[in-house]
């Protein structure tokens, strides 16, 4: 299963950049999920590259911090506003990675596209980059 993120553009040109080797996330997917489609925020817009989940740690978020934060790509003061109240939080560990030579516009791919607010399942991974 294929699902595609949201992820702010200085945070992806950390994670295409290996300082940021594990994406944070308050909920999780239900379905196994084996890679991920980057969808970059505004002001970029644009489908730019894809990972493999190699793994997703799920514990208390001083856990997580404990056991990630040199690889994190975020410093500690928004990593802790992120999980502020929560009990349980899950750090997705990126494996192989590929940026794509050209990103792709969503709406060439999608008939009505709304970035999603977490993440979304993508039925027919289309080919890209």
């Amino acid at each position: 299963m294929v699902a595609l993120f949201s992820i702010k553009p200085e945070y992806v040109e950390k994670i295409f950049s290996n300082e940021k080797l594990y994406e944070y996330r308050k909920v999780i997917f239900k379905k196994r999920v084996q890679k991920i489609v980057v969808y970059s925020t505004m002001p970029v817009g644009m489908i730019v590259g894809e990972f493999d989940v190699d793994d997703v740690l799920v514990d208390r978020p001083s856990e997580i911090w404990d056991q990630t934060k040199s690889v994190s790509g975020v410093e500690e003061t928004f990593f802790r506003q992120y999980f502020q109240g929560r009990e349980k939080g899950y750090a997705i560990k990126i494996g192989n990675k590929k940026k794509y030579s050209k990103p792709v516009d969503p709406k060439e791919l999608f008939d009505s596209f709304i970035a999603p607010q977490s993440f979304k399942y993508l039925d027919d991974p289309v080919k890209m980059g």
